[in-house]
């Protein structure tokens, strides 16, 4: 099974990449994943159900130890060859 995961970390910062939001990006960049989209006001990572789970957990755990606030994600099943 393939999932793709998109999410958001807040509070936003429009002038500087608040350290949570540098955070998530290291976590996505360095999972196993097939693709990752990062941009200012959304994320996208996607990949095998097992690499997604496992970076949505370090994701959530590294965040909020780096000052995230709130996490805003969505988890949807990818038909194969999407």
């Amino acid at each position: 099974m393939r999932l793709r995961v998109e999410f958001t970390t807040e509070p936003f910062d429009l002038d500087e990449a608040p350290a949570h939001a540098l955070v998530a990006r290291e976590v996505v960049e360095a999972a196993e994943l097939d693709a990752v989209d990062v941009g200012p006001f959304g994320n996208t990572a996607e990949g095998r159900a097992d690499a997604v789970l496992t970076t949505v957990e370090a994701l959530l755990r590294k965040t909020l130890e780096a000052g995230a606030t709130r996490i805003s994600l969505q988890v949807n099943v990818v038909e194969e060859g999407e």
